[in-house]
């Protein structure tokens, strides 16, 4: 076989690619060669192949059959060898695979190898990637270490020790004596290193810190003598006496900023992304700097860039941030408008001036990118607006301009379509105070809402706002009525069954029960804020009342897998798996509306019960509401349900998840589990993708997300509804996996679910 490219010639190779899919034809053609030479055992060429599947990973490729290749690296007596080996170790392996047990003798050789640096990979692979097993058996190696002579291998060996401490606490007490000694040493490295183990030490054990608090002067006087020492070549930074054992380079890194290479921009963006939470005020000096990151061709640091802008934005210059955000969302590519969407919304509800600029804000995101906001976007905007009373007047004549001959923005067109049934008499009325009022009559009003109904861009969702809005302005207008059941009537036949529905409740509304017309239709009162769905709702997403046809909805961004749910089961492992039930799309009418049918006679719905209308409540999902907007609809779910209680399914890293459970009505045998996914952690969880696996006594189906973003400080919530079919009422177990990004990193997580009441399965 020919020799294989170089890795610095692949590198050029691929950035020359000029789309994304020229891109992964250059890398499967490479990936190939390299599988055909790892089948020979081409020892020859084996370090230059993981070295170039390293550099496909970090491009976010699969790379996993180098793992092996990785290990024989290591095995090698070649140091170029092992140092490839090692990185590859560190990159693609981690405790949760079995395979990195295979290294466990080769790093105790390499940890008592002659040469220093073979010694120091070997530590960093431990401190990097080692298993509780492991740092068992490696800890007497590593202490004997932080005991040399060499301030090369006891700074590295520091370091790893806390990694050890962290995998296996009852193992602290064997460094104690070695961490004393290192404080007083004078190389700069080791000294920081001994610092940062003997942190991690006081904070895991009381005794510990009781222990340590003696040597606070110790440590005054170290610091002292870094301040107010002279000039000294060996730690010298630009003037300044070791700044990486002071403080952070905030300064410096706003200077990397302004890079030509986009590289150093790139690490810069990120370095002050992580930096920002604990200095807010030095980041925010660079504030100019970053918004015009923005504006780079590069789509990495431009991402960058919207994440770090976002974590910016205060009190103090939300207007402005919003101008340049604004900006950026009319501008940029389709895959940063989900995301760039939904940090303008929470921006706005935390930070805004006024009410007015609130609303005009929304309204200006629903008018540039309507197709790509949250699912919902449009109940809050609801919300907001019918909150506003004193603004009522004015947002209802702002979006009937908004929407008039455009209706591409199907989430600008269900809030304009709700505003105009609710405030109708308003806008033809005249009674704007905040800007130049227009002059509209009943006739023009009805005509935008007939347009929707018949508009080949309007969603059957749309369509039900508009037909609601019509038969409201039935109690707000005098001269129209006739018209209004004429169209009313029409929708009747429908063949939309949605449509239908509401048409047929409409005219049973005129023909019987005319007198109750104006009470039933009067306006909505004020509502209160709702951060997260009840426990009975059934989540969807953008307005469908259909299951998706897999367990999850895909993130708006980026390539996502075919099958998600058999990746899941293939980590999962285990014969006893199995996957969640594709369910079909079917198109049936809703029940929400049974009460009211069943209140006029007009229809026999067989156990819709008797009810007089509940209040109406704030819509916390895009379906749009019924006649009432909230008559209670048929219980979805058996009362017998309501004592099981919740319970915590996951808790890790400011990421939380809590199951909640219903029976189901229809069939006892199916509990409906509600998951509700809070964010603790001061900035987004995005692009979140919830996966679950049950054994095979058991079938599971899961619904539609309500959003792909976690929103920060508890602010919100992600909500997703399970149904679980046990006809053998065996006790349930469930395996979870749980993909994200959170502060510009990709996190994946597995865990087991085994604590579910017996209330849930019995």
């Amino acid at each position: 076989m020919p020799a294989p490219i170089r890795l610095r010639e692949l590198i050029r190779t691929i950035r020359t690619a000029r789309t994304q899919a020229e891109e992964r034809e250059m890398i499967q053609k490479e990936c190939a060669a390299i599988r055909s030479s790892f089948r020979e055992e081409d020892n020859t060429y084996r370090c230059r192949n993981v070295a170039k599947l390293l550099y496909m990973h970090m491009l976010g490729y699969p790379a996993h059959f180098g793992q092996l290749e990785c290990l024989k690296l290591i095995a090698s007596q070649k140091f170029t060898d092992k140092r490839i080996g090692y990185l590859g170790a560190m990159l693609l392996l981690d405790e949760r695979q079995d395979v990195h047990l295979l290294m466990t003798n080769c790093i105790k050789n390499d940890l008592n190898h002659s040469t220093q640096f073979v010694q120091g990979l070997a530590l960093c692979t431990l401190g990097c990637m080692g298993s509780s097993e492991m740092c068992r058996d490696l800890a007497g190696e590593v202490e004997k270490l932080l005991k040399t002579s060499n301030s090369y291998l006891r700074k590295k060996a520091a370091l790893c020790a806390v990694h050890v401490i962290r995998k296996v606490p009852e193992l602290m007490e064997m460094f104690l004596p070695a961490t004393k000694n290192l404080l007083n040493e004078k190389n700069h490295g080791v000294l920081h290193t001994s610092v940062v183990l003997l942190t991690e030490m006081c904070e895991r054990s009381p005794d510990m810190l009781a222990h340590f608090r003696k040597l606070v002067p110790q440590l005054v006087r170290i610091l002292k003598n870094l301040i107010m020492s002279g000039y000294s070549p060996e730690h010298d930074v630009s003037g300044i006496s070791d700044p990486f054992l002071q403080v952070l380079a905030i300064n410096i890194l706003g200077r990397f900023l302004l890079n030509n290479d986009k590289n150093i921009r790139y690490v810069a963006l990120t370095s002050l992304l992580k930096t920002v939470q604990t200095d807010h005020n030095a980041v925010q000096r660079h504030r100019s700097t970053i918004v015009d990151c923005l504006k780079d061709l590069d789509v990495s640091i431009k991402r960058r860039a919207m994440e770090l802008s976002f974590a910016l934005v205060n009190g103090n210059n939300i207007r402005g941030m919003m101008k340049e955000l604004l900006y950026f969302l009319d501008s940029c590519e389709p895959e940063f408008k989900a995301d760039c969407a939904s940090g303008i919304f929470l921006a706005a509800e935390k930070y805004a001036p006024s009410k007015r600029w609130h609303i005009d804000t929304i309204m200006r995101v629903l008018t540039t990118a309507g197709s790509y906001v949250r699912d919902d976007a449009v109940p809050n905007l609801i919300q907001l607006i019918t909150n506003s009373v004193e603004m009522h007047a004015y947002t209802v004549q702002r979006l009937y301009k908004a929407i008039l001959g455009d209706y591409s923005q199907q989430p600008l067109v269900q809030v304009a379509a709700w505003c105009i049934g609710e405030y109708g008499d308003l806008l033809v009325s005249g009674q704007c105070e905040e800007e130049e009022p227009i002059q509209v009559t009943e006739d023009e009003v009805l005509d935008i809402l007939e347009s929707v109904l018949i508009s080949n861009m309007s969603t059957s969702v749309t369509r039900g706002y508009a037909l609601t809005a019509i038969m409201k302005l039935s109690t707000r207008f005098t001269c129209t009525v006739n018209r209004i059941k004429k169209v009313v009537s029409i929708y009747g036949s429908s063949i939309d069954v949605e449509l239908q529905q509401r048409a047929v409740e409409y005219n049973a509304l005129f023909k019987k029960y005319d007198h109750m017309r104006s009470a039933l239709l009067e306006r909505m009162p004020v509502m209160e804020k709702v951060t997260t769905n009840g426990p009975t709702e059934i989540v969807q997403t953008n307005g469908e009342t259909e299951p998706a046809p897999l367990e999850t909805k895909p993130p708006p961004s980026g390539p996502q897998p075919t099958s998600q749910a058999n990746d899941l089961l293939d980590l999962l492992g285990g014969n006893d798996i199995t996957p969640v039930i594709p369910t079909a799309p079917t198109s049936k009418p809703s029940s929400a509306g049974g009460e009211l049918l069943d209140l006029l006679g007009d229809i026999n719905l067989t156990g819709a019960p008797a009810a007089a209308p509940a209040p109406a409540s704030v819509p916390q999902i895009s379906q749009p509401p019924f006649l009432l907007d909230g008559l209670s609809s048929q219980p979805l779910f058996n009362d017998i349900a309501a004592g099981i209680p919740s319970i915590t399914a996951y808790s890790k890293n400011g990421l939380k998840i809590e199951f909640t459970f219903e029976r189901s009505n229809t069939n006892p045998s199916v509990t409906v589990i509600t998951i509700q996914a809070s964010n603790s952690t001061e900035l987004d969880m995005t692009d979140f993708v919830f996966q679950a696996a049950v054994p095979k006594t058991f079938q599971l189906q899961l619904l539609s997300p309500s959003s792909s973003i976690v929103p920060a400080f508890n602010t919100g919530t992600i909500t997703q509804v399970i149904k679980v079919l046990n006809p053998q009422k065996q006790q349930l177990r469930m395996r979870i996996k749980l993909t994200y990004n959170h502060k510009g990193s990709a996190m994946q997580d597995l865990a087991e679910v085994n604590n579910f009441p017996p209330q849930s399965w019995q």
